[in-house]
């Protein structure tokens, strides 16, 4: 019955049957001025810091995708007016509160007060209320305008805010008779606007001391003054359903929580906690069939603190330190919009068509620093320099063959710019070392790779030999912004093993992908990639010699349409094919239909 199910999911028009529609969100070529912190690991709306302006962290900080992580930090929208509303001449007081709880989301955005009505931009002499306003500004001292310079002189005021507006000039003009500014036609004009405003003021009294309560009892029993949580939650149904393999429908589930801190508003701790039980489906030997929420299985639910990085900015530049679980895509941008959120919940399926593999080398304890590379600015525009250095998962382990040095480690150069503002290139090297019981695309975590072959992850197997393996790795990785709803993406990597003190291979892998973002309703992405996991292309020995056939690219194909069912809540169905797992074209082709359900809050 599960076949059936799987074989049904695969012909859904709902996965793949609208792979052509044409809308338009795209891809943002990467700006080094504003590249986001990756989370970097956080699923839950993505950071990548990539820029060299400062960091600002908002309220909303996000977790960034391949852990729950740092996010972008949020600009909020400024608020948009509403149409002055009728209100009835005797309200009650619900009524007048809601109002004034419209009118304080309104004017949130608010600027402090101006002293000269040249301040307003958008104020000139030939305005029929200059004078007024000129007045109202530079006599008695009681106007605002908004954080951009404008007054928003034509648009509607609401009864509430010319109340609010009224209590401010009132306090001033309290000051003015207190020093004999007043004359008695000003005095009567006042009390005649006490008067109409009288339950509108009084509200406005009793609002601001239940807010002064409210505030009081969040003080005393919040969690913490500089801390957020944010989260994540998988849920997903899957099943390979074409090989010979034994595989089982399943249910899994991962869970992200992550701790976002800040201390100064220019600097952003994340301590995340993760458990999951979601096991790999059997393809052959090798990693081609990791899905996002495979990474970061603690086996059965066991709750582990799986990620603990600090970013700060050191001058005009961006600093970041990871105590344990650090990856490359927490600091490089990854160039792969819409694909990536960062083995999160709502970006591709895969690992693989989440980032390129060059960034699945290496992990675990380490820093970098993104700098602003000026000479190249001149020539290129916006562009960014990040260097960084991340050891395995031994580099809390003191004994010989381990540490942040003598064990498995990584460290990443990358050069980001941009060509216009629709095109974002970069180009990255990675050197790293890799014991003879690790896999290379593993993230650092001495365990399973991620991504690739068997071959690929660890080449001396296919000579007959187990030795450490040194590598140099070579990527590039480019970002197309169609239109505003059309992105293209795509990658290639190369990589030179050496076999120490025995041989040497090559590894290769590319691929690429083509994004519709808002298909069907705001937040939805449809989303089709295609390329070859990481496969070793040859491999030599004293002893022995390895070559690829012709047949055994092991390509990969996934389609997938996430649906945006809530601001929370997200539905993704997709199907990944695997042609020659393992590379070997004598092994059966996998296909795997997945439902994933993704809860962020």
């Amino acid at each position: 019955m599960s076949k059936l199910l799987w074989k049904s999911l695969l012909i859904s028009p709902a996965v793949l049957g609208v792979t052509l529609v044409a809308s338009t969100v795209g891809v943002r070529a990467a700006d080094s001025a504003n590249l986001p912190i990756a989370d970097t690991q956080t699923a839950i709306p993505e950071v990548q810091l990539g820029g060299v302006a400062d960091i600002t962290v908002s309220e909303e900080i996000a977790v960034n995708p391949e852990q729950l992580s740092p996010a972008s930090l949020e600009v909020k929208p400024e608020a948009q007016p509403t149409l002055a509303q009728m209100v009835p001449a005797t309200p009650n007081d619900a009524e007048i509160l809601n109002q004034i709880n419209d009118y304080s989301s309104e004017g949130g955005n608010s600027s402090g007060q101006v002293t000269s009505v040249g301040q307003l931009r958008d104020v000139s002499p030939g305005d029929w209320a200059y004078e007024a306003l000129r007045s109202l500004v530079e006599r008695y001292g009681c106007i605002a305008g908004y954080p951009d310079g404008t007054y928003r002189g034509n648009r509607a005021l609401t009864r509430y805010e010319f109340a609010a507006g009224l209590n401010a000039c009132l306090n001033q003009i309290e000051r003015l008779i207190g020093t004999g500014g007043f004359d008695e036609t000003e005095l009567e004009t006042l009390r005649r606007l006490i008067q109409e405003f009288e339950a509108e003021l009084a509200t406005l009294g009793a609002r601001v001391d239940n807010l002064e309560g409210r505030v009081a009892f969040l003080e005393d029993n919040q969690f913490s003054t500089t801390t957020k949580l944010r989260g994540e939650v998988i849920f997903a149904l899957t099943d390979e359903f074409n090989s010979d393999f034994d595989n089982n429908t399943v249910f899994q589930d991962r869970v992200r929580l992550a701790l976002n801190t800040s201390f100064t508003g220019q600097d952003l701790l994340v301590t995340r906690l993760a458990a999951g039980n979601a096991d790999l489906l059997n393809t052959g030997a090798g990693f081609e069939a990791t899905q996002t929420f495979n990474i970061g299985n603690t086996g059965g639910n066991d709750v582990i603190v799986d990620w603990l990085a600090y970013y700060f900015n050191f001058g005009s530049s961006k600093v970041y330190v990871a105590g344990a679980g650090g990856i490359h895509s927490d600091y490089a941008p990854t160039l792969n919009p819409f694909f990536e959120d960062f083995d999160g919940g709502n970006g591709a399926l895969s690992a693989f068509a989440s980032e390129s593999p060059i960034y699945r080398i290496g992990g675990g304890a380490g820093a970098a620093i993104s700098l602003g590379a000026g000479p190249i600015e001149r020539v290129l525009g916006p562009s960014t320099l990040t260097l960084g250095y991340l050891a395995g998962s031994d580099a809390a382990d003191p004994s010989e063959k381990n540490g942040l040095f003598d064990g498995d480690y990584a460290a990443l150069a990358q050069l980001n710019f941009n060509l216009g503002d629709r095109i974002g290139i970069g180009a990255t090297y990675v050197h790293g070392y890799h014991t003879n019981d690790s896999n290379i695309f593993d993230l650092g975590g001495g365990s399973p790779g991620v991504v690739g072959t068997s071959f690929a992850n660890r080449p001396g197997l296919a000579v007959g030999t187990d030795t450490p393996v040194v590598t140099n790795s070579y990527g590039i990785q480019a970002a197309f912004r169609l239109s505003e709803k059309i992105s293209i993406s795509g990658y290639g990597a190369y990589t030179d093993a050496i076999l120490v003190d025995d041989g040497d291979g090559e590894i290769w892998t590319y691929g690429a992908g083509v994004a519709f973002s808002d298909l069907g309703k705001e937040g939805n992405i449809l989303g089709i990639f295609g390329g070859a996991q990481p496969y070793l292309g040859h491999a030599d020995t004293a002893a022995a010699d390895f070559r690829r056939d012709d047949d055994d690219v092991p390509y990969h194909v996934e389609a997938f349409y996430k649906y945006q069912l809530t601001d929370n809540i997200s539905l993704t169905p997709g199907v990944i094919w695997l042609l020659n797992p393992n590379q070997n074209d004598d092994n059966d082709d996998a296909v795997i239909g997945t439902l994933r359900t993704t809860f962020t809050f």
